[in-house]
């Protein structure tokens, strides 16, 4: 780049050094922070700024990076701010200049960084819901936040009058990673496109030493680290739809044979109640599941069946049980019952062959009925069935499934919209997600 110019500062004396050759219009002191019109034959002092706190840049002016393979130059700095809810927020805004390519902007808020450029172009009017929205280079931006931007510190010099204590109207829409903004006077309107740049990013363009500052919070148009959740949902859709199809195919190849239907009644006191067999049937086919099903008319009373399957020809024996019992009556409250009357037991991997039931059924002589004590001189019984079928066929893997087929899609919505709050919480639509 060319040769800087300088010159001295009437105000102070000290000495000017000015970057921007012809096309600075304003400059700042960096000695007193006064501001000085640079058009003058001499340099004339046009605002003496009386808050003496001094903002140290970041990116000290001078300093040289390269962005989009162009190397620019910090020449201008400024803070503004903004205030909402009677607290003030205040950013920084970083002026590069490259005398072939002209002007870029730097600004930096908590800690996020953008690279600005003005567009050469307008942007067209739209909506988004109930939203106002631009469209530019066929990407829409949605509102963000409206604000009365205030300049509050400058150091450097610029291309444009600049003053402490100006306030232009700003308007920001986001497309993340860019930010379309819009400042308005009563002349004019000027558009620019900001892209989210990483802090690093920043630091390596310009070779700055140490670690850039901390981020706070999500940025505007910071971009998520997390996918929209709809992907996820179609792929749960997806999984569920080929898990159902896979179960229904097993449910209609898989043989469902009743082998075994029995009725008998029980009645205390009689040889009825003792343990017996039931005459034999036949398992063809692979090893496969076997449901041994219990239903009663059992009223009133509890009931227990101690069962064992048994193999006629090798003599082994599977042993499982039930217990059973049903009450209903009316109180206060209304009717009221409780209990069940059947019970169903699955054995796994049954292999073929010759099989029969050995069935102990029981009933508790203390057991209550509706609630009164029982009678132990009066007689009680139920009438039952036993059924067995061979390769019966269970939903239990599509309900476990399921569940687990939700849990990624879940919490990636969480993320997804846990980010996007926090990103419209500062915005002019902080109530984004309940809407």
């Amino acid at each position: 780049m060319p040769q800087v110019r300088a010159l001295f500062c009437p105000n102070c004396g000290g000495t000017i050094q000015l970057r921007g050759y012809a096309q600075t219009v304003n400059a700042v002191c960096e000695h007193c922070l006064s501001v000085l019109d640079t058009k003058a034959e001499s340099l004339r002092v046009i605002q003496q700024i009386q808050e003496r706190t001094r903002i140290e840049p970041a990116i000290p002016l001078g300093s040289r990076g390269t962005f989009e393979g162009t190397r620019y130059e910090a020449i201008g700095f400024q803070q503004r701010s903004i205030d909402v809810d009677d607290e003030t927020y205040s950013w920084r805004e970083y002026l590069l200049f490259n005398p072939y390519k002209g002007y870029r902007y730097l600004t930096e808020y908590d800690g996020h960084w953008n690279y600005v450029r003005t567009l050469p172009a307008l942007p067209v009017r739209s909506k988004y819901l109930t939203r106002p929205a631009l469209v530019y280079e066929g990407r829409r931006f949605v509102h963000f936040q409206h604000a009365a931007a205030r300049t509050t510190y400058v150091l450097g010099e610029f291309p444009w009058q600049v003053r402490t204590g100006e306030t232009v109207g700003t308007d920001d829409f986001i497309s993340p990673p860019y930010l379309l903004s819009a400042e308005s006077t009563e002349h004019e309107v000027v558009y620019s496109l900001g892209t989210y740049t990483e802090p690093a990013a920043v630091w390596q363009a310009f070779g700055l030493q140490g670690a850039p500052p901390w981020r706070r919070g999500v940025f505007a148009n910071q971009p998520s680290p997390y996918s929209r959740p709809a992907s996820m949902w179609r792929r749960f859709a997806s999984l569920t739809a080929l898990l159902l199809v896979v179960l229904i195919s097993v449910a209609i190849i898989t043989p469902h044979e009743r082998v075994l239907e029995q009725v008998y009644r029980y009645a205390s006191h009689t040889p009825a109640a003792a343990p017996f067999v039931t005459p034999t049937f036949e398992l063809r086919g692979r090893p496969s599941s076997v449901v041994v099903r219990v239903d009663t008319d059992i009223d009133n009373d509890a009931a227990s069946f101690a069962l064992a399957l048994i193999n006629d020809e090798t003599g082994q024996v599977w042993d499982f049980g039930a217990d059973l019992g049903y009450w209903h009556g009316r109180d206060e409250d209304g009717n009221w019952s409780e209990g069940r009357r059947n019970a169903a037991a699955t054995v796994p991997d049954v292999p073929a062959g010759r099989y029969y039931l050995r069935v102990e059924p029981s009933i508790d002589e203390a057991a209550p009925i509706s609630g009164v004590a029982s009678d132990p001189n009066r007689e009680r019984g139920f009438k039952y069935t036993l059924s067995v079928t061979r390769g019966w066929f269970g939903w239990w893997p599509f309900l476990v499934a399921f569940p687990l087929l939700l849990i990624p899609p879940i919490a990636a919505t969480a993320r997804y919209y846990s980010f996007e709050g926090k990103r419209w919480s500062e915005s002019d639509y902080s109530t984004y997600l309940s809407s």
